[in-house]
């Protein structure tokens, strides 16, 4: 009996990742931002939120998997809402999603 782990190789460990596409609806219109999906993320930031917060997301990860069959962790949920937000800005500018709430705290 072996009780040595597998491990991944070099192939694995040190694979290229494709970079994500924009996609547009046609040719007039701006390309709608995308979250990064799954691919290797070299930068990190460290975000801040309370525990309701943090449940609420994780229960929003929780009706992706059960209602939609979409298997997401919680940073691709928040990089695709933070796409999301970033082109309603930038659409939107002045009366943007974002702006009238930040306006409002």
């Amino acid at each position: 009996m072996n009780r040595r782990p597998t491990l991944p190789g070099a192939a694995e460990l040190f694979r290229l990742t494709a970079a994500p596409t924009e996609v547009s609806s046609s040719e007039d219109a701006p390309q709608q931002r995308r979250g990064s999906g799954r691919t290797k993320h070299t930068t990190k930031i460290t975000v801040y939120v309370s525990d309701e917060e943090l449940l609420a997301l994780e229960q929003a990860r929780l009706v992706l998997r059960g209602s939609h069959s979409l298997g997401v962790d919680r940073g691709r949920v928040v990089r695709e809402a933070v796409a999301i937000v970033l082109d309603d800005l930038e659409t939107h500018g002045d009366a943007s999603l974002l702006v009238r709430r930040l306006r409002e705290q």
